[in-house]
């Protein structure tokens, strides 16, 4: 019997029930889509953020750009924390032990909370002098400091949003995370236009409204950020904790993770933190290299990061739901089908971030436009975004195939894999042509690494499920 519903189709997953390709294809699209509208939310939300700092100046945009790949490091750690427990509880439920799956979840909350804790209060601490560990010009030091603080103290919050949306999803609930996420954009919206903006009328035909405002500049976008992000985490640790159907907490368990669990969980987490690290570390490094270009060149690095994310944020979406397939499906030892969904789940990344990629390109001045009114900023911008057009491709290969490897259990390689492009190509290329050709030999550094990766990242993918059919044949 065919199923028409993304929670019945993965307990066909997890009874054995054999899928035809179509079939396939069409719960791991209906699997992506919540998960791809989830993770465009948080970049729009990081987009209507821009947009509005934007207008009040290159030196507040700067200040914004300068911290944020500090703020990808940390995020980066906090999210990874959290890994190992969201895999194990997809495997988990594949194996249709829900019971276990609940008790991880109990544990990997507490952990992370107290983990992303301890990272916001160090950050708190560090905020002051971050600015000029990065080569700032004197000019944006007090607001990229005032951003960082804020965005240090909200690190639970998002920790919390992050962690129990990825349990979800990997329970099989795209919903709600997707809901939740677009409830964000819209809070973070009306937040923002208080707290950013000095008080003031609002003039539209036949009304004159007026609007209350803190005026808090660079500060208020961080703080309506992260008021957005505290309402959100809570409505999804509700849904969790309360609602869900096969999470929700129930009274009679009061049962502990074993030690070989929890092991195991760390070591699944671990290589992610570290390529967390490691990655976020290159973009620190990144930033350095791009500091002494000045506040035009950073201002323009940072906007373009941040439209081209609503192009490559469509490949996480599909690698989240990739990673609950595969978890589940190994969970439910079904091999063959773990192969056929890897492979879909890949190109079916590729094929809608090569059509990203195009309209990118085709649309770059109008995305950069949106974000600055300063023609310099948009004109430099655009150059360098459509540079990265041509990388999308083989950019969503390697995200979606990380996501496909997660879900198998494996996270060593793939960041080494990450540890290796980041540092031994792109910075190594970026440190060598921004003296040369300026902001452009950055980003020539960034698509030339992603594209390595990608098929570096392809070519891990076929050698490993080649060495596991192998075995298989060799037992049988």
């Amino acid at each position: 019997m065919k199923t028409k519903t993304t929670n019945v189709s993965l307990e066909a997953v997890r009874s054995g029930e054999k899928l035809t390709m179509l079939q396939a294809l069409s719960l791991t699209v209906s699997l992506s889509i919540p998960a791809i509208l989830a993770m465009l939310s948080s970049v729009v939300m990081q987009y209507i953020d821009a947009s509005m700092v934007g207008r009040l100046g290159p030196e507040q945009s700067a200040a914004i750009g300068l911290v944020s790949s500090t703020t990808w490091l940390t995020g980066g750690i906090c999210s990874a924390a959290g890994t190992g427990f969201t895999v194990l509880i997809a495997q988990r439920i594949g194996a249709k032990r829900d019971e276990a799956a609940r008790t991880i979840m109990r544990h990997g909350l507490f952990g992370v909370l107290a983990f992303s804790s301890l990272i916001g209060l160090f950050c708190a601490l560090i905020s002051p002098y971050l600015p000029v560990w990065l080569g700032a010009d004197a000019s944006i030091r007090k607001d990229a400091s005032a951003y960082f603080l804020v965005y240090a103290l909200s690190l639970p919050a998002l920790q919390t949003r992050y962690t129990a949306g990825g349990m979800l999803q990997c329970s099989g609930e795209m919903r709600v995370p997707g809901v939740m996420n677009t409830l964000m954009c819209l809070l973070d919206v009306i937040f923002n236009a208080l707290l950013i903006f000095p008080s003031g009328t609002l003039r539209i035909p036949v009304l004159n409204l007026y609007l209350p405002g803190a005026g808090l500049g660079v500060a208020g976008a961080a703080l309506g950020t992260a008021l957005a992000q505290l309402v959100c985490a809570g409505g999804i640790l509700y849904f969790l904790l309360f609602v869900s159907e096969k999470m929700r907490l129930r009274r009679n368990e009061r049962g502990w993770m074993s030690g070989s669990e929890l092991s195991l969980a760390v070591r699944l987490a671990i290589p992610v933190a570290f390529e967390s690290m490691v990655t976020g570390g290159a973009q620190v490094v990144s930033t350095r290299i791009v500091s002494p270009l000045g506040n035009i060149a950073l201002a323009a690095n940072s906007f373009a990061v941040t439209a081209e994310s609503l192009c490559y944020m469509p490949g996480y979406g599909i690698a989240a739901a990739a990673t609950t397939l595969i978890g589940q499906s190994t969970g439910a030892g079904r091999k063959h089908l773990t192969r056929r969904l890897s492979w879909l789940s890949v190109f079916l990344g590729m094929a809608v971030m090569s059509l990203s990629g195009v309209l990118m390109y085709l649309f770059a001045p109008a995305m950069i436009g949106f974000l600055s009114p300063n023609p310099d900023i948009i004109r430099l911008g655009t150059r360098i975004l459509r540079i990265e057009a041509f990388a999308e491709p083989m950019f969503a290969a390697s995200i979606v195939t990380n996501g496909v490897l997660r879900g198998m259990g494996e996270t060593l390689f793939p960041s080494f894999l990450n540890l290796f492009c980041m540092w031994a190509v792109r910075l190594t290329l970026a440190g060598y042509l921004a003296p040369r050709i300026g902001l452009r030999g950055v980003w020539i550094a960034m698509a030339l690494d992603l594209t390595i990766r990608g098929l570096l990242f392809l070519l891990l993918l076929f050698v490993k499920q080649r060495k596991e059919m192998t075995n298989d044949k060799t037992r049988i």
